[in-house]
């Protein structure tokens, strides 16, 4: 379940960045602090993004920056920063980006595990909606992590 990767202080909400750096630096804040990540994994993300663009702007307004576990994730968990003024990824298709959530998984397995998770999120066209168009922090918790909105089938 993303509520053991994605704990309330790892969610994050602000107006506006200046940069897409910006904005991967202020949702990896909690994780740095929790020593989750080491900045080394920020410049990972960093490199990649260089070397083959934006990749991980999954979807219009959605951008899932991460790096391989051997680059710096020293612990599993994921933070969340939504920015109210959306910020230029250099993603012709998916810009403005409204939602970043950073990704540290300390495995192959546990990266796999918590796509999983995110893809059911991603998937839900209502909690997506929900959490693109959030504008409080209520609003965001309750996308990724309210059950009632888990679907049973």
């Amino acid at each position: 379940m993303l509520s053991n990767w994605l704990q309330p202080e790892n969610i994050q909400l602000t107006e506006s960045v200046g940069h897409w750096q910006e904005a991967i630096r202020q949702a990896a804040a909690p994780l740095l602090a929790q020593q989750a990540i080491t900045p080394d994994y920020l410049e990972a993300i960093f490199r990649s993004h260089a070397q083959l663009g934006p990749y991980y702007v999954l979807a219009p307004g959605l951008a899932m920056p991460h790096a391989r576990p051997e680059e710096g994730a020293l612990k599993n968990g994921l933070s969340l920063l939504r920015i109210n003024q959306g910020v230029s990824f250099d993603s012709a298709e998916n810009d403005p980006v409204y939602v970043v959530i950073l990704l540290s998984a300390v495995s192959g397995e546990e990266h796999i595990r918590m796509i999983g998770e995110l893809a059911g999120l991603f998937s839900d066209d209502f909690r997506l909606q929900q959490l693109l168009s959030a504008t409080t922090l209520s609003a965001l918790t309750a996308a990724v992590s309210d059950p009632s909105l888990e679907k049973t089938s």
